[in-house]
Order: C-alpha cells, then structure tokens, then sequence
C-alpha cells in the first residue's frame, strides 16, 4: 500500500472513530499506522532505532491526525521534562531579557526549553508561580533573588531539582546562585562617587525593599558613607520596586527639596537615574556642576542620555550563560547537586559624564 494511499485511509479511519486530537493516544497513532507502539515511540524520538520508510509512515499519520506526544508522560520513567523553569520580575527590563536569550542559547542545544512566568516582584504571585512549575516536574527552577515568601522558600527546599537564585550571591542561598553582591557593588558605586570628591551624597531607592536586592543596594550605599564618616541619612524610599523614570524624577525632586545642599545622588538603578536628571534639565541645573548623578545596572539609556550617567555595569548575558552552563553541569553529572555552587560574575563601577571630579 502507498504512502499517500494509507495517509488517506488514516484520515478517513479518524474521521470515523472521531477521536479528537487533544485526547489522541499513542495507542491511537500505533494502530492506524499498522505498527506496535513501542515502534511508535521509537519513532517520535530523533535517535530511536527504527526503518525508515516505517518512521516516514509514522510521522505521515502524527502529521494528518495532529498528535502531539504526551511529554509528561515520558518524563515519568526518565525523570527528565525536557524544560527548565525561570521566573523574573519583569517582561520590560533589558537585563532580564538578557538573562533569558543566554539561557536559551545554552539549554535548547542540549535539549531543554525554558518556560519562563513573570512574577511582577510581587512575592504571593511568586510563590504561586513556584507551585505551578514544580507540579510540571522542570529539570531545575531558576528565580531571581527578591524576597521569596517562607512558603515559597520551604516550597524550593523540597523541590527535589536543582534551584538557581540568579542576581546575587552573597546572602545565603537555597541552594545554588550566580550573580553578584548587590550590597558589595552599591558600596563601589557609593565609593567611586565619594573618590571624586562628593561628601554629601543622596540616595534614592525603593519602598517595600525588605529581602530585595534593593535593600542591599541600599545598605551598601549606608556602608559606604558611614566608613568614611559621611552622613548616610539623605535617603529618599519612593516607590515599590521597580522605580521608574518618572517616579525617579519626583522622588528627586523631593530630596532636594529636603536637602537642598546635596551635591551627588546614587541611584537604585539606571532608570531612576535618568528621571532624575530630566528633572534637573528641567529646572536649567548643570550636571554635574550643580550636581552629579550615578545610576545601577549599565542600561542602554544610561550610555545614550546628555550627558552620559555614571552607573555600575554587570551583565545580564553573562548571569544567563552562566546559569546555563551550571544547569547542564548537574544535569550531566558533571557537578554534584550536594555541591553547592555560587558562580560570581563581574561587575564595576562605570563613570561617565554625569560625575566629574570636584
């Protein structure tokens, strides 16, 4: 019988079983290609050992009929889904996109999709998002260090796969980490201003920061200027994370209603920054003669803004393809999963036109 006739006779056998495609089995597929279903199975796999005119069969009936193989189902005996889960903040932060291209570029090689949810930096959502994953059994779960709820946090400790907190290292881990210290990279900031010659230095950062990296940056920037005997008290919380332009600009405007005298401010992140210089365009002050501005992160605006802002750079590739690299490292063998791992990649202080020295 010919190819084109059996596809006909398939189609014309599914039409008059009416099996619809989302509750078609492999059973299903096995019997209207004339084949066992271990046959089937091996088929569908890109190394499974069968003839080729018996695949070409096959995938012929899968085509017409629409199956989709029951992934889930596989992953029961191998113990392997075939994804990776990763969980951001935000959908709209370059940095985080960054994070997922990397990923991507490591894992689907080898295999593995990432499923990627969007927790709005908001911990119950979080922690929701947490419960969802793991019912789908990913090979790791990757999130970025913010607050996790206790739920979230005992969720993951019992979670019986890999867990990679991403953004930060320092503080301590569920389980494995790769990023930096945000509390560590605030105090070179803060330093690198205060090296320019700038003592009475702002900071304007985020409300409702408890457990986030916000909160270290924060108390980098107190560690900072306390060592050198600075008053660390010119500090403005806004808004809940993440602070944007706008919120920036008016959280600026309010410190220096407050302070009038304050000759440098350090950012929570480069978008504030930038609001906060459009408010000083604003009123015709002179950055940085009046007064100099650094952000945190090395956001394209950061480099494209008049003047330039000085921020502190890191790579969000860079935690991604790192990231990756660990997740196929325990997923080979190769590193233990009782090896706790805390991968750090670089990070520096950036100055630009936006600070000179005094």
């Amino acid at each position: 019988m010919s190819r084109n006739i059996f596809a006909k006779l398939a189609v014309m056998t599914t039409k008059k079983l009416k099996i619809p495609a989302t509750t078609m089995r492999m059973t299903d597929v096995a019997r209207l290609a004339g084949v066992s279903v271990m046959t089937v199975s091996r088929a569908l796999k890109s190394d499974g050992v069968v003839a080729a005119e018996t695949r070409q069969r096959v995938m012929k009936v899968v085509e017409k009929l629409g199956y989709v193989p029951d992934l889930l189902a596989g992953s029961l005996s191998s113990k392997k889904s075939g994804f990776v889960s990763l969980l951001v903040p935000s959908l709209n932060n370059s940095h985080f996109a960054e994070t997922v291209m990397a990923m991507k570029q490591v894992l689907e090689p080898a295999g593995l999709q990432v499923l990627l949810g969007f927790t709005n930096y908001q911990a119950s959502e979080e922690e929701r998002l947490i419960e969802w994953m793991l019912k789908r059994r990913p090979e790791a779960i990757v999130l970025t260090y913010d607050g996790h709820t206790p739920v979230a946090r005992e969720r993951l400790k019992q979670a019986g796969v890999p867990v990679i907190e991403i953004w930060e290292t320092a503080v301590p881990a569920i389980d494995h980490a790769v990023g930096f210290s945000n509390r560590a990279a605030a105090v070179s900031i803060t330093n690198a201003m205060i090296e320019l010659g700038y003592t009475k230095i702002g900071y304007i950062g985020e409300s409702s920061d408890r457990g986030t990296r916000g909160e270290l940056r924060r108390r980098g920037f107190t560690e900072a200027m306390k060592k050198r005997n600075f008053d660390a008290t010119r500090q403005i919380a806004y808004a809940p994370p993440p602070i944007n332009m706008m919120q920036g600009r008016e959280a600026f405007a309010a410190l220096m209603n407050r302070w009038p005298d304050t000759e440098a401010v350090v950012c929570v992140s480069d978008p504030c920054a930038f609001g906060a210089l459009t408010y000083c365009q604003s009123r015709g002050w002179a950055v940085p003669q009046k007064i100099a501005i650094a952000g945190f992160g090395a956001f394209e605006i950061s480099a494209c803004s008049v003047p330039s802002l000085s921020t502190l750079s890191v790579s969000g590739f860079d935690i991604g393809e790192q990231t990756g690299r660990l997740i196929l490292r325990l997923r080979n063998g190769e590193q233990s999963s009782a090896e706790i791992a805390k991968i750090v990649v670089a990070t520096k202080p950036v100055m630009r036109d936006s600070s000179a020295k005094r």
